[in-house]
């Protein structure tokens, strides 16, 4: 229990070793990863020199979960599951937060006179020593994963608590009698305020959340995350220190401090948890003081394959029928944030092979992908949407994705080049997928081009999955399904679910996003519709009559099938 030994050499399957090294070969026999999978990365370490099993989590082979669980086996360490423990604030105060954060490891439990303290690295003998030390006790490391021991933290000592207390540091530390022009050149790099923007990308990176917002209150700042789509507010600091925390944000993102009076943007990466975040920077003049938004995006992580977004069955079976043609315009629609990037990266990563060229015009590029030429929008020097498209259409594509149509001039070179032997991926701004056609005739594009070039449009929408470590079942009135379309035999067969809340999910009762999407593939019935200018209801009624599904039915089947709560269905479909 008390193993302190270092992890061993053939942890990293090196160039000339073993057949596979004991990792490998123990991944093999639990059936995790293939031969096939194993050789790919064999190959890829030959190249890098990286560790065997961080190849294969970045390969998406393996997860880092299954991961731990091999390395602990392999170690001689037992894994523990943090996700659903409950902890007792009697054994975690015997070690103080700073402490466990920075040892990374967590008190669990006592067991036979003995503290289990949960650890990544349970073979770090300095920090056994330090905890012996320190609680005056033996110590039995137990080894977890690496995410699940930072949400475990959060949950225990308290998520907020990690910017609250670091808020109140640059509170004393923040000197409100400093001359403006000293204040100006220092409070962006004070201590305190290092400490304080670190803490909250931390916290913001421990509960997954993709948005932090920084916002100037009459009397306070508040701080709020978006997570799996929903903001909660998580801190906030005192006004004193809205100047210095703005400051501090615009010199990482490379903005200009002394500029307060107009929206500026920029970005920066930084190294959170094992992971490499490229965080984009909005920042908007308000009456009490600047605000900030701060993207956050995996950039280890990535873009996601289209079935992890969702995108199955019949609705995959339409889409991949459409993008592997040759030629044609595919646009995916839906409001802000309801995924449409991702169902675009998805795609790419589908049709990224050496036998393609691949050129993308984006604002902002989001993920980074070998073997495609990105190209980052920037009007300040002409470069827009439409010039860049004039360009790459001279430079033999193959398919070209255009981030999104904003102007007649896009529309027309965007439909016209899927006509020209090219197939353009884009998105647009409706609703429903019937709508489309419609939109791009109204932006200026002739019907007959509107015709010939659309070959499927896709409507979408994200809500967050119901945490199936809480999740109750259902027993309430189902009365709402029945009026949207659901027959007695398919609710006896299903498994409606409602939120309920546990610490997996920080008592959302939610837990992740998936992807509600219909698929309409243009027929020559349609294409005669929108050479009528027909409405967008008639253009509906053929793709239903085709064998389209809608947004409201996929939805419908989300919750038959347990993933999906009727809640959550009426907030975001209805």
């Amino acid at each position: 229990m008390t193993n302190t030994h270092p992890i061993p050499d053939d942890a990293t399957i090196r160039p000339g070793g073993d057949r596979h090294g004991r990792i490998g070969e123990m991944m093999l026999d639990r059936g995790l990863i293939t031969e096939e999978q194993l050789e790919i990365a064999l190959e890829h370490q030959r190249h890098t020199g990286k560790k065997m099993g961080e190849i294969l989590v970045e390969l998406g082979a393996l997860s880092r979960l299954d991961l731990t669980k091999v390395l602990a086996e392999r170690l001689g360490y037992p894994f523990i599951d943090l996700r659903t423990r409950t902890f007792d604030p009697s054994i975690t105060a015997l070690v103080p937060e700073e402490v466990a954060r920075r040892y990374g490891a967590l008190p669990v439990e006592l067991d036979d006179g003995q503290l289990v303290v949960a650890m990544a690295r349970p073979d770090d003998v300095f920090a056994l020593d330090d905890l012996r030390v320190l609680t005056e006790m033996p110590v039995a490391p137990v080894m977890a994963d690496r995410e699940q021991l930072g949400e475990a933290m959060s949950r225990c000592y308290g998520g907020s608590n990690v910017v609250s207390i670091a808020a109140g540091d640059a509170a004393e530390d923040y000197d409100e009698e400093a001359s403006e022009l000293a204040r100006v050149a220092t409070e962006a790099q004070d201590a305190p305020i290092v400490r304080l923007v670190h803490a909250m990308l931390e916290q913001a990176a421990t509960e997954r959340a993709s948005d932090i917002h920084v916002e100037p209150l009459s009397d306070r700042v508040r701080i709020r995350f978006r997570t799996d789509g929903v903001l909660h507010e998580v801190s906030e600091v005192p006004i004193s220190l809205l100047r210095p925390l703005i400051s501090r944000i615009k010199v990482l993102a490379g903005i200009d401090i002394a500029t307060r009076r107009v929206p500026q943007d920029g970005r920066f990466s930084v190294s959170m948890s094992g992971s490499t975040l490229d965080i984009r920077v909005a920042t908007l003049p308000t009456g009490h003081g600047e605000a900030a938004v701060l993207r956050l995006l995996d950039t280890v992580r990535g873009p996601l394959d289209l079935r992890d977004l969702g995108l199955v069955g019949d609705e995959l079976e339409r889409y991949e029928w459409a993008y592997y043609a040759p030629q044609g315009c595919i646009v995916v629609s839906g409001p802000t944030g309801s995924g449409k990037t991702s169902t675009l990266y998805g795609t790419l990563l589908e049709l990224n092979t050496p036998e393609r060229s691949i050129v993308s015009i984006e604002d902002p590029i989001e993920y980074q992908i070998d073997g495609i030429k990105q190209i980052q929008v920037n009007p300040r020097a002409g470069l827009t949407f439409a010039s860049a498209l004039r360009s790459i259409l001279r430079s033999d594509p193959d398919v070209v994705m255009v981030g999104e149509i904003r102007d007649t001039e896009t529309a027309k070179l965007a439909t016209e080049a899927s006509i020209t032997g090219h197939l353009v991926l884009t998105t647009l701004h409706t609703t429903r997928a019937a709508a489309v056609p419609m939109r791009l005739i109204d932006m200026g594009v002739e019907p007959y081009l509107v015709a010939s070039a659309l070959t499927c449009v896709v409507a979408q929408r994200l809500v967050r999955r119901v945490c199936d470590e809480c999740a109750a079942t259902d027993e309430g009135d189902v009365s709402l399904l029945r009026r949207l379309g659901c027959g007695d035999e398919e609710l006896r067969g299903a498994t409606v679910r409602r939120a309920v809340g546990c610490p997996a999910c920080s008592n959302t009762g939610y837990r992740g996003r998936i992807g509600i999407y219909e698929v309409m593939t243009m027929t020559e019935e349609i294409g005669r519709l929108v050479l009528a200018r027909a409405s967008t209801q008639e253009i509906e009624r053929r793709a239903l009559a085709d064998g389209m599904n809608t947004l409201q039915l996929n939805a419908v089947r989300q919750v038959l099938a347990g993933r999906l709560t009727i809640d959550e269905m009426m907030r975001v479909i209805a």
